[in-house]
């Protein structure tokens, strides 16, 4: 763990400021990939949207006054890089060829170490909608608190406890159908 408000002096100070935001870049690269990459679901775009969030966190780093944690508000660039990415791609045509072949797509990417129940899971997260589908997410896989959530979505807690609600109501459906 880094130490935010340590951090915080070293990026306004010139001398010290590259090498504050390359520690940023360690610590919160492998948890923003994760995030990224079930928004996006291929590793190469989300390499992509990984270097364009570190990139606009660069360039807005003057704006970020630690009044939430760094992840927090990675976490809300990264997000919102990916939905970019999503609409100026035109991925919701490529996520509907998607979402009947996440198991295969998965199993061929090389990052990909889990089991056949992961594997359905994922599946079952693929078939939710976008806003549940990243509820879930943020929730079950990158452990975030409903207020960490709400404000990186910009949604209320009680929408936020919802979504996940029937999110879970809805895999557990999944899973019941497969059984």
């Amino acid at each position: 763990m880094i130490n935010e408000s340590l951090i915080l002096q070293q990026l306004h100070d010139s001398k010290l400021r590259e090498q504050a935001f390359t520690t940023i870049v360690r610590e919160y690269q492998e948890p923003l990939y994760r995030q990224i990459r079930r928004i996006v679901l291929y590793h190469d775009d989300a390499n992509d949207v990984l270097q364009n969030t570190f990139l606009k966190a660069w360039s807005a780093i003057d704006s970020f006054r630690g009044e939430s944690k760094m992840i927090t508000w990675l976490f809300r660039i990264a997000t919102n890089e990916a939905l970019n990415y999503l609409e100026k791609e035109n991925n919701s045509t490529r996520m509907s060829e998607v979402e009947g072949s996440v198991a295969s797509q998965l199993q061929s990417d090389p990052y990909f170490d889990g089991d056949e129940t992961e594997l359905q899971l994922q599946e079952a997260v693929s078939k939710l909608p976008e806003k549940q589908r990243l509820v879930f997410n943020m929730k079950y896989f990158q452990e975030l608190k409903y207020e960490e959530i709400s404000q990186i979505l910009g949604t209320s807690v009680g929408a936020l406890k919802t979504s996940y609600h029937i999110a879970v109501q809805k895999i557990t459906s999944f899973f019941e159908k497969i059984d």
